[in-house]
Formats: structure tokens, C-alpha cells, sequence
């Protein structure tokens, strides 16, 4: 599978394994979730992508508890995580209200208990989960700038920033942000509209999507008109319609790295088909006016 360079030396695979239901399955042990992870690094995919909150709190100790069952597999990985938001449940339970926290203390703090949780001396790449409207970007500047020279963290890059969000914490560091993590998919396709990607395109920033599926709406009313474009070009080349879908993404010049997630290890084994899905121009545009539901102007 080919890898994308985020920084000088900082490469992820070219699909990612999200996590984010890593905590909701059946069976959480660290045979079950190390044989979630073998299945990735089978495809090539070595990138792992998790946040704080995810689980309730919990889903970095799950994966932290199958590296600490693994000797070794942890070095086989890069570790994507997220901090900001507090919400009122697991160590955060005393919290009156839901808020994003973008302070030194929380950040360095949040770090912290994600070494712990994963098992590791190395975070590969931290984001700041949601743009915080109460941000002193030159405190969180600085607190990324220190995880990056401290070693704790190899690289810096948001999730869900708008541009100006991006700009503002950016004039405030010298490490530069490396991603912004997006939701991106042939349902939520404004980024392509609305300014996100050409931005990052234009410097050579690769985007990170998340819920490349549209959460699962592409296989319910909302995605019907779609799948059936979907569903044809996967006939023709011997693949399912989610690979086609995420072949979507992947065809864009703007090397976009979507964030596949799901429980199940059949899917997890079946994520590089979207590799091998070949779409011209025609067949990209064919899939976004059906996700429109009208032709371009």
C-alpha cells in the first residue's frame, strides 16, 4: 500500500484504521484487538487512529492493553490521537458541562494519559479534536511546539478546523500543523466546495477523512441514488461499494487519506480493495452528481 509523507519524518499508510468504536465491540480483549491490527498491517495499513474521548475514555487503554499482550507490535504502528474535548463521563465525570479544553494543562495532561493508555513512550501524530472558541493560540501553540521538541510527540495537526481556525494556531508555532482531519465523503462532499481542501491542496497538505462512509448513511435512503452508481462500477471491477466509495476520496489529486472504522474483521480485511478501484474523470463526477442529485452547473 503506498504511504503518504506528512513531514519530513512522518509517513502514514494510505488508508487508516479508525477506532473509534474500538470499545463498543463484544469482545475487547487484546487477542481480539491485536487480530484487528494484524489484519491492517496484512493491507499495508500501519497507521492507527484514535482520540481520548473515544469510548467513554477508554478506547486507547483497549489498544494499550493488546500492545501490552504483544511485545512488539506497537513499533509496527504509527499512533494517531486527538484531546480537547471534555465531556462530563469517565475521568472527566466531575465536568458541569461538555467543553473543548485547548489549555497547556490539559493538553500536556491529556498526553500524558494517552502514553499511559497506549503502553507507549511516543505519540506519532497528536490533533486538536474540535476548534476551540475560547483558544489563546499562543498558549496551545506553545504546548504543541513543547510535546514536539520534548519527543513525546513526532507531529502536530488538528480535526474539523476551519480555515481560520487552522491560520490562528498556526501563526502562534514554529512546528507546522501536519493534517487537518476532516469529515469528507461522496454525502459530505462541501469540502470540495467550500474552500478545505483546495487550501490544503494548494500547500500540499494532505487531508485526513473521517467517516469516508457518511457514517453508514451510504447504505440507508440517504445514499441510494448513489450506491447505484456505486454498485455498478463494483460489479465491473469485482469489488464491494464501500471500496468504491472510498476510491472516491482516494482518486482526488489532493492525496486524502480516509479513516476507515468499523469492528468488524471481515471489513477490516476487505479495506485496500479501494486501492485497486480504477476511476476516470467521468466516473468521479458521475458519483458526485448522483450524491448531488443534479449535474454540475
Amino acid at each position: 500500500m503506498d504511504r503518504v509523507s506528512l513531514t519530513s519524518d512522518l509517513a502514514v499508510s494510505r488508508i487508516v484504521y479508525g477506532m473509534w468504536r474500538i470499545g463498543d465491540d463484544s469482545d475487547t480483549s487484546p487477542a481480539h484487538v491485536q487480530a484487528k491490527v494484524e489484519a491492517c498491517l496484512d493491507q499495508g495499513i500501519t497507521t492507527m487512529d484514535q482520540a481520548d474521548i473515544y469510548g467513554g475514555y477508554t478506547a486507547e487503554a483497549v489498544l494499550g492493553a493488546a500492545f501490552a499482550a504483544s511485545p512488539g507490535l506497537r513499533d509496527k504502528v504509527e499512533l494517531v490521537t486527538k484531546c480537547d474535548i471534555v465531556a462530563p463521563m469517565g475521568r472527566y465525570s466531575a465536568a458541569r458541562v461538555k467543553h473543548y479544553n485547548t489549555s497547556r494543562t490539559h493538553i500536556l495532561a491529556s498526553v500524558e494519559h494517552s502514553l499511559v493508555d497506549m503502553k507507549t513512550d511516543r505519540i506519532d501524530l497528536l490533533l486538536i479534536h474540535r476548534p476551540d472558541p475560547f483558544m489563546d493560540h499562543h498558549e496551545t501553540g506553545k504546548a504543541l511546539d513543547e510535546l514536539v521538541t520534548s519527543g513525546k510527540v513526532r507531529a502536530v495537526g488538528v480535526s474539523n478546523f476551519k480555515l481560520n481556525d487552522w491560520t490562528l494556531l498556526q501563526s502562534a508555532m514554529s512546528t507546522k500543523l501536519a493534517t487537518n482531519q476532516v469529515e469528507l465523503s461522496v454525502l459530505n462532499h462541501t469540502p470540495f466546495t467550500q474552500g478545505e481542501i483546495q487550501w490544503m491542496q494548494e500547500r500540499a497538505i494532505p487531508p485526513m477523512a473521517w467517516s469516508p462512509l457518511g457514517g453508514g448513511d451510504l447504505f440507508g435512503a440517504a445514499g441510494e441514488a448513489v450506491r447505484t452508481v456505486l454498485h455498478r462500477i463494483a460489479e465491473h471491477q469485482d469489488v464491494d461499494v464501500a471500496a468504491v466509495a472510498v476510491a472516491w476520496l482516494l482518486a482526488h489529486p489532493a492525496n486524502i487519506i480516509p479513516v476507515m472504522g468499523t469492528n468488524q474483521l471481515a471489513r477490516i480485511r476487505t479495506f485496500d480493495q479501494a486501492t485497486r478501484v480504477q476511476l476516470d474523470r467521468q466516473d468521479w463526477f458521475e458519483i458526485l452528481t448522483a450524491a448531488q442529485g443534479h449535474e454540475v452547473p
